[in-house]
């Protein structure tokens, strides 16, 4: 009785019967939503700005698409437009909703897909209903039903052709849309081919406007996207080493749990290029849809930077191992880095140069430095490897003593841990038990096989770093890793230059002139990430 008295005391309840701790969480919650609603203009204003800054082409596409919108709504606004084509006009709307892209290329290809799909559709349901008219309804039926199945079955098994899924796969959605819908209505509705008629010139209208809107006002193109794409991998590639090496032979010590973050300089640099193979796939083919818009109107080997991309991908790989050797358990001692410290870091800074000079030579569209694998990057290779051979007591070992000793150290502490309890604790003498006596001892027998069964299940204390610090090349392993990753990706760096000259001469780039990079203008501006301006695509309407 005294405890149900004493819950009922701690539930206060108000005068309407509602308890107290229940009003005080609805007023903390109505607080806090309340504080909410007062933050949320202004981090809606900053990420409006945000987006914004990013890159300001994005508010010009807004822009653009705002305007169409506009435009071909006075179909609808303006009496005499409405008159001539009717609610048909709704077809011009949907048009530019869906066709008009962020970049000339997309905007292009999504636009004759369009008409291309809506021309074809139209023609052979025209010749399906003048065959279908001349005979009986019954047969129209199913012929109509026969044709739908077929052109269907073909149609959609075309989609899985990689050269039509690649180029034409909206046409094609396009194609069955507008086909099933003039022939499925046709058997119902008598004037549909005159409702054919004005879908097909509205969607002549919609995607007109959408095409003047890309092409002619503020275009942005998606070869250019690709162009500076390649640029910015280049040269955040170029960051990530040197700022890897920089943070290796940092004088503190390396922090063994750092983790991965998108403010690592390092991580941004590479990250960037591991994930930029579907968009530079995806900027390239349209790329291919653009008009030759440059000052001399040669065609640009658009794919030729996709396999640029993928060399660089090949060559981010190894960065990415490089970054793994700041971040390993075990880490060469910092007295011994330091031995290493000169030739590494000049290894490092003549690869950045290598690749900022390929930056260069991409953005001004002209060949290469003719001395991009000069002298100072061999001689910094030489001076790696002469540094190494100055240390051979580090990578071929000498304290076998302490080895040995190390060792022995840590299989007697895993000996102890084996031991079994008897030995561990002594033998207890035998006397003379009382019914009792063996009763406490049986529980306590019990007890200490419990206590086994659990010491079974959890993990004994790990011997391995213990282990693999006493080694003999424990100090040089982690140094040797990184410096053979080191050499790895001054071998890579040949099949980059490779590929950057072979776009170099495809592309017709202008010969290497000393006196053009005499002064040089830099304005560091943040990097676009093209592939946050690819919005989703719907493939049908």
């Amino acid at each position: 009785m005294a405890t149900k008295v004493h819950v009922g005391m701690e539930t206060e309840m108000n005068g309407n019967g509602v308890p107290e701790t229940f009003k005080n969480n609805w007023k903390k919650r109505l607080i806090e939503f309340s504080g909410k609603m007062k933050r949320s203009p202004g981090w809606l204003w900053r990420t409006i700005w945000k987006v914004g800054r990013e890159d300001p082409r994005r508010m010009i596409h807004a822009f653009k698409v705002g305007l169409s919108l506009t435009l071909v709504s006075l179909l609808y606004l303006m009496e005499p437009l409405f008159k001539g084509i009717g609610t048909n006009a709704i077809w011009a709307v949907m048009t530019v909703v869906v066709v008009l892209e962020f970049t000339a290329g997309a905007t292009l290809c999504k636009g004759l897909n369009r008409g291309l799909g809506t021309v074809l559709a139209g023609s052979l349901a025209f010749l399906i209903e003048f065959i279908a008219t001349k005979s009986g309804k019954v047969f129209r039926a199913v012929f109509i039903g026969a044709a739908v199945f077929l052109i269907g079955t073909t149609a959609t098994y075309m989609r899985f052709f990689p050269y039509i899924k690649k180029n034409y796969d909206y046409g094609v959605v396009i194609f069955l849309l507008t086909f099933n819908l003039i022939t499925v209505s046709s058997y119902r509705v008598e004037n549909v081919l005159k409702i054919a008629h004005d879908r097909f010139y509205t969607i002549v209208i919609g995607c007109g406007i959408c095409l003047f809107m890309s092409l002619l006002v503020f275009p942005i193109w998606s070869g250019e996207d690709l162009h500076n794409s390649t640029v910015g991998k280049l040269e955040g590639l170029a960051k990530s080493i040197e700022a890897c090496v920089n943070e290796y032979f940092n004088d503190s010590e390396l922090k063994e749990n750092q983790e991965k973050s998108s403010e690592d300089p390092i991580y941004k640099g590479y990250k960037a290029v591991l994930d930029s193979k579907s968009t530079d796939e995806t900027l390239a083919l349209y790329a291919s849809w653009e008009p030759r818009h440059s000052r001399h109107c040669y065609r640009f080997p658009w794919q030729q930077y996709v396999k640029v991309g993928a060399v660089l991908r090949q060559f981010g790989y190894t960065v990415v191992a490089l970054h793994g050797c700041l971040l390993t358990e075990i880490q060469t001692p910092r007295s011994v880095r330091a031995l290493f410290k000169d030739p590494c870091i000049r290894l490092a800074g003549e690869v950045t140069k290598a690749l900022m000079e390929l930056a260069n030579s991409i953005r001004n569209r002209r060949h290469c430095s003719p001395g991009i694998l000069s002298d100072h990057l061999h001689e910094a290779l030489q001076d790696l490897n002469t540094a190494i051979k100055s240390q051979p007591r580090l990578f071929l070992g000498s304290n076998n003593n302490q080895a040995n000793n190390m060792l022995a150290l840590a299989a007697a502490h895993a000996a102890r841990h084996n031991k079994p309890e008897n030995d561990r604790h002594g033998v207890s003498l035998s006397s003379v038990k009382t019914d009792s006596s063996a009763l406490m001892e049986w529980k306590t027998k019990r007890a200490s096989e419990q206590a086994k069964e659990n010491e079974r299940k959890v993990l004994r204390p790990q011997l391995s770093k213990i282990a693999i610090t006493s080694l003999e090349f424990s100090e040089a392993l982690p140094f040797a890793a990184f410096a053979s990753l080191l050499v790895e990706i001054v071998a890579r760096l040949d099949n980059v230059i490779e590929e950057v000259e072979e776009l170099g001469r495809i592309a017709c780039y202008k010969e290497y002139n000393p006196e053009d990079d005499e002064i040089i203008v830099k304005c560091e501006k943040p990097q676009v990430d093209v592939a946050k301006n690819q919005l989703p695509t719907h493939a049908s309407d």
